[in-house]
């Protein structure tokens, strides 16, 4: 099967698709929040009665305030908890980077003497010279020495030839 690739007008199509759906989707939900805050309004916090006496108000305004304290400690409650969720969710991607690992850079080529590279790494105070060629076994070359006189004087075989060169003129 070949697969074919998707024309850009279909792509947009598909896309402007998509939005419409999420946009009706986010209106939805707009509307569920506000039904659902309709109905805890009306569970949680019945209409106050303003109608009658100074004594009946006072009741009314005591009976509030204990809601509002009520709901004051649920409010902290979750608060914490989301705040501790938060946390943990931080540790738990540090953990994830932590595991992942550090990616390492590209190694640089650097010259440095064996030397160099154990101060560097160990320290200024440890001194320890790895001088490998003092370890070394010394060997000396034996130098054969020829007799100059075996190759003979140079101006003798010039003379030499010279004579072989008469000969041949004279004859």
């Amino acid at each position: 099967m070949s697969e074919k690739k998707m024309t850009s007008s279909r792509r947009h199509h598909l896309k402007s698709v998509m939005l419409q759906i999420a946009a009706t989707w986010i209106e939805q939900e707009k509307k569920e929040i506000v039904v659902a805050k309709q109905a805890y309004m009306s569970a949680n916090c019945p209409s106050a009665n303003t109608s009658g006496n100074q004594a009946a108000l006072m009741e009314t305004c005591k009976k509030m305030a204990a809601l509002i304290d009520k709901i004051d400690e649920e409010r902290y409650d979750l608060e914490s908890k989301v705040g501790k969720a938060n946390k943990e969710i931080e540790d738990l991607k540090i953990k994830v980077v932590d595991l992942a690992g550090v990616k390492k850079p590209a190694l640089k080529r650097v010259r440095m003497s064996a030397d160099a590279m154990l101060k560097a790494l160990l320290g200024s105070k440890h001194t320890v010279n790895m001088d490998l060629r003092a370890n070394l076994k010394q060997v000396k070359k034996e130098v054969k020495e020829e007799p100059l006189e075996a190759a003979g004087d140079w101006r003798k075989n010039i003379e030499d030839k010279a004579d072989r060169k008469k000969m041949f003129e004279t004859s």
